[in-house]
């Protein structure tokens, strides 16, 4: 496993370097630039700021010094801390030197920031509505599903699968609103818009607000509007999964030697289904926690989907670059604890 692992890591520079190629060209396939969407700019100030950012480069050439500044590892001196552009991972060296890996750039909208100080403020917020939405996901999810199973074509099953049909045909950008109405504007139970965790977070993205109501209230209309819709697809996946498992040969085997049917259940018969499930769970989470752009927008919450949204109306390629590679990033880690999961789920499933 551990082999695997390390195999697996390395796969991942390679398939970063890749979706950077397809995306870098994508970029600049589409027409204009970064400085063309500002009005009345004259020619020469948009000369003078393509020079600065190498934007008047070959492509070719642009490409290789966003992989030098990106992928590629700086060593420093002490003598020169400051950059231009502060690097997401800096390690101390011996003699006063340091590591710097992860510069994305400078922003060319937000030119007073770099990408790695959008990342660095937005980007918890993103991961904190991500990881409660997915753990609302998970916790109305799978027992929906599994109750939905073990009592088929009965009144628990017809109401579980009707709960799931309106989570999967009530999308986000209709959810958020009817929430926003009732418990923000009727009843007002809870605040409209905004978030409630600002820095310092705890190991990046933990607030140390979130024992306060004042973070929960904030959190728990976009938190469900988000986690409803992942629920019904894990609830739905989950019954089809487990009834296809209990009417296996080896469930009526463990059913005949006289075991409980909670331990079969859970033991023998949930196990194997989950399998289906933890599948689609790795892109969910990646998905979640890198920016749920609409709901994002809905509740007007600072997170990564805003800037992604504008990055590409405002041709700002350091943004889309970093928030794509960002994406893939958690997509690849996300796929490796499924695999992981996969071998504790099924002791069959080895990759030595």
């Amino acid at each position: 496993m551990g082999r695997y692992i390390i195999q697996r890591f390395l796969w991942m520079f390679l398939v970063l370097f890749v979706i950077s190629m397809i995306t870098f060209a994508m970029m600049h396939a589409v027409p204009g630039g970064p400085f063309t969407q500002e009005k009345a700019l004259p020619p020469e100030i948009i000369a003078n700021l393509e020079k600065r950012y190498h934007l008047d480069e070959p492509y070719w050439k642009q490409y290789l010094l966003y992989i030098d500044n990106v992928m590629v590892p700086h060593v420093s001196s002490d003598a020169a801390p400051e950059m231009t552009d502060e690097a997401l991972i800096e390690i101390n060296l011996p003699g006063g030197r340091y590591l710097r890996w992860i510069n994305f750039g400078p922003s060319y909208s937000s030119r007073s920031r770099t990408v790695n100080d959008i990342f660095r403020e937005q980007l918890p917020v993103s991961i904190q509505l991500g990881v409660i939405s997915m753990a609302i996901a998970i916790t109305i999810g799978l027992p929906l599903g599994v109750i939905s199973a073990l009592k088929q074509n009965t009144i628990w099953d017809f109401l579980g699968m009707s709960v799931a049909i309106f989570g999967v045909s009530m999308p986000v950008v209709a959810m958020g609103p009817i929430l926003i109405w009732i418990f923000g504007v009727a009843l007002k139970w809870l605040p409209p818009t905004g978030w409630g965790a600002k820095p310092p977070f705890t190991l990046f993205f933990i607030p140390n607000t979130i024992g306060s109501w004042d973070f929960w209230k904030h959190t728990l209309m976009p938190a469900f509007a988000v986690g409803t819709g992942y629920s019904a697809i894990i609830a739905r996946l989950t019954r089809a999964s487990l009834l296809q498992v209990i009417h296996e040969d080896y469930i009526r085997t463990a059913r005949a030697k006289g075991l409980s049917e909670r331990i079969v259940t859970t033991r023998h018969a949930l196990r194997n289904a989950l399998i289906p499930v933890v599948t689609i769970l790795g892109p969910m989470f990646a998905g979640v926690l890198t920016g749920l752009f609409v709901v994002e927008q809905v509740f007007g919450i600072p997170g990564m989907g805003k800037y992604f949204i504008t990055s590409i109306t405002n041709r700002d390629y350091p943004v889309i670059m970093g928030a794509i590679l960002m994406y893939a990033f958690f997509l690849v880690i996300s796929n490796v604890f499924v695999d992981i999961t996969y071998a504790w789920l099924d002791p069959r499933i080895r990759y030595d």
